[in-house]
């Protein structure tokens, strides 16, 4: 080997050994009461959600995904997208193809969707793609072949946008996000033709679209907003020689830029674990890539049964889900250091519950509880642990009765992270859990 040579992969080694080293998760198959194409999920809180798909599907899970429940939507039709403003009141588009006039059938519940409501959308041929409401009355939508329109009454009425008048301003929209009331950005376009963002700082009175010389070839289907000003794209061209792509700003869209990151396929969506965790499923590529340095570099992995996933959310750092093809439902598995299982149900009546809030700031509540079948004045010990597994505070060592207990724990001068609480009654082992402090 020369010299020069030798000397470049030696510099290469040592600035990857000295990359800091974050752990990432890994995903379970759960069932669902389903065969058809998922295509939507949405997340209220860790436990809530609904995903929507092929031929009305509708389903709702109020325990974390552990059990579905199929809900009725009263129409035939492919059901796009969902969008919940809190865990009762709640949107989806169906999309009509089969009978004249071609459009879209908007679903809406204001009862956790034990009932749905339709109304179809007052302009034909447009296919709504995207939904977002920022309270009850202001919302806003996407569409195909074009539309991105704004309600201020709850959706009774829908407006189109003003937007600039660039080349690329009238293309399909696939997704929508606000940061505030202020800062919004959009996106979409046509595969092997444009792909497309819009940003506005105006609350959306004026929308300006991205620059043609600055748009990748192919759709942008999805968006992060890190905040008001720096944002991530993802998309891709599956063909040969292309594969995924990312399109960032950093001064609030004025400015895009686009590279490849040599993995093959098209990223569908995207959404951030924690600050630095991101993932992002390929679709019919049955993979996933993920990165655990904030998108710099990435890596591929199979699905669960290798199944073909479109889209994922995570309601926090701790509760991950993804749907795609025939009735495919995955949960995120966080990692744990080793030997640090986290304990859902505690056999023989003990129970560690999770703190509350979480993640949180510098206060948190533990509680847990003895069976009364222990003898009083049981030994109780409860100590934290660092993600590396490393015991950091004894919160607890002292003789409990029976019953409920409560304590509050004060992190203040902690550095943020993800630590793990354990709970040991006597010389038994109760159970450990999983808490984030924000820093």
């Amino acid at each position: 080997m020369k010299k020069p040579v030798f000397i470049l992969l030696l510099l290469i080694f040592i600035i990857q050994a000295q990359r800091p080293c974050y752990a990432q998760g890994s995903w379970e198959r759960i069932e669902v009461p389903t065969l058809h194409d998922l295509n939507s999920i949405f997340f209220v809180d860790s436990i809530t959600g609904w995903a929507v798909g092929d031929s009305g599907t509708i389903l709702h899970t109020s325990n974390g995904g552990v059990e579905w429940r199929v809900q009725q939507s009263h129409t035939a039709n492919d059901i796009v997208y969902v969008f919940f403003l809190n865990d009762q009141v709640g949107w989806a588009s169906s999309i009509n193809f089969s009978i004249l006039p071609y459009g879209t059938l908007l679903l809406k519940t204001t009862n956790g969707g034990e009932d749905w409501t339709s109304e179809v959308y007052p302009t034909e041929n447009i296919f709504i793609s995207c939904i977002l409401f920022l309270d009850s009355l202001n919302g806003w939508m996407g569409g195909i072949p074009h539309a991105l329109v704004h309600t201020t009454d709850g959706g009774n009425q829908w407006h189109q946008a003003d937007i600039d008048t660039s080349t690329l301003a009238f293309f399909p929209v696939l997704s929508i996000q606000f940061y505030n009331e202020q800062y919004g950005y959009a996106s979409g376009g046509i595969f092997d033709i444009a792909g497309v963002t819009w940003h506005t700082s105006n609350g959306g009175e004026k929308w300006y679209a991205i620059e043609s010389n600055e748009a990748p070839a192919d759709e942008v289907h999805a968006l992060h907003l890190f905040d008001s000003t720096h944002v991530m794209g993802v998309g891709g061209d599956p063909d040969f020689g292309y594969g995924v792509g990312l399109l960032r700003t950093f001064n609030g869209g004025s400015h895009w830029e686009y590279e490849e990151i040599g993995i093959q396929g098209n990223a569908w969506d995207v959404d951030f674990v924690n600050s630095n965790e991101v993932w992002a499923p390929l679709g019919n590529r049955r993979k996933f890539i993920y990165s655990t340095d904030t998108g710099s570099t990435w890596t591929q992995i199979s699905t669960p049964d290798e199944t073909a996933i479109y889209d994922v959310t995570f309601p926090d750092s701790l509760h991950g889900y993804a749907a795609g093809d025939e009735g495919a439902m995955l949960r995120f598995k966080p990692v744990t250091p080793v030997g640090f299982e986290i304990t859902e149900d505690l056999s023989k009546g003990f129970v560690l519950y999770q703190n509350y809030p979480n993640p949180f700031k510098s206060h948190t509540m533990v509680a847990f509880h003895i069976p009364i079948e222990q003898p009083d004045n049981a030994l109780v010990q409860i100590k934290i642990y660092t993600i590396e597994g490393n015991e950091v505070a004894l919160l607890m060592q002292e003789n409990c009765s029976s019953g409920k207990h409560h304590m509050d724990i004060d992190t203040t001068g902690w550095p943020g992270g993800i630590y793990y609480y354990r709970l040991t009654v006597g010389n038994t082992f109760v159970g450990t859990r999983r808490m984030v402090l924000m820093p």
